[in-house]
């Protein structure tokens, strides 16, 4: 039926076929290309760690989706539809505006002895987020990550420069079995890297600087509590005894107490990874 076939001949039947052929060809090399060209575009902007964290979130439990809302008492139920980006809601806004954002207290909350100072922000990937006076967020492991993950096996920070994106990986950390995907908490440039020495890993200029899908103040310690409670259920799937079922504190380094755990799925659990 093609032209390079031998015995071809041309008649009406041969040429509808290669007319519909040919179309058909068009039709997919255009759409794969304008594929490709949209996806750069994303990619160029941004919008591609959107699109995978929204994707990730998709996969995650219904418990694992509670909107903050829940954690501060205005709801009794409710599922996030936002990927927990505040900035896109507007239930979230309205609450805003009631509750403007300002810079936290310099307090300190203490819970089961973890250490959460209300002087920063709080992602819910476990990254904490201060303001310094020149305009920089500085970005951490909050102290349950820490304790998490331990003394790490490895960590990968981005070069200063480099573009990260709310809810995108921020940088990556290594634990046994478990490649740990940390989620930044904002947009902005990298322009200072810490790292598992120093009580912080990065240190970011906001663009822009919105902290509105950020925990604060006293929405800390009811999603703390809610973070334990997730972080036993982990452990106990994974065959080890509940982190604080005797009512404890949890050991500076909680990989190295389980070393029979599955630590890539009780980190993928923590660190919201889908």
């Amino acid at each position: 039926m093609f032209p390079w076939n031998y015995g071809f001949h041309w008649n009406s039947a041969v040429i509808l076929f290669l007319g519909a052929f040919y179309t058909v060809l068009i039709v997919v090399a255009t759409t794969v290309l304008s594929a490709m060209m949209n996806a750069r575009r994303k990619l160029a902007g941004g919008k591609y760690y959107a699109v995978r964290w929204h994707s990730d979130f998709e996969d995650l439990p219904p418990e694992d989706r509670v909107c903050r809302h829940v954690l501060n008492g205005e709801f009794q139920e409710r599922i996030c539809q936002n990927g927990f980006d505040c900035r896109h809601c507007a239930t979230h806004n309205e609450w805003v505006q009631q509750h403007p954002v300002t810079v936290p207290a310099e307090r300190e909350e203490e819970i089961f002895g973890l250490s959460f100072p209300l002087d920063r922000f709080y992602h819910r990937g476990h990254t904490w987020a201060r303001l310094e006076p020149d305009g920089t967020m500085t970005v951490g492991l909050d102290d349950l990550a820490r304790r998490v993950i331990g003394k790490p096996d490895r960590v990968e920070l981005p070069e200063p420069g480099a573009e990260v994106h709310a809810n995108g990986v921020a940088f990556r950390v290594q634990k046994r079995n478990a490649d740990v995907r940390v989620l930044s908490p904002m947009d902005g440039e990298v322009v200072e890297t810490g790292g598992p020495d120093r009580p912080w890993f990065l240190r970011i200029r906001p663009k822009p600087l919105d902290v509105r899908h950020l925990l604060r103040d006293s929405e800390v310690r009811p999603w703390v509590m809610r973070e334990l409670e997730r972080l036993q259920l982990a452990l106990s799937q994974e065959g080890a005894p509940a982190t604080l079922a005797d009512g404890g504190v949890p050991v500076e380094d909680i990989a190295a107490a389980y070393p029979d755990a599955d630590w890539n799925a009780v980190c993928g659990e923590m660190f919201l990874q889908g």
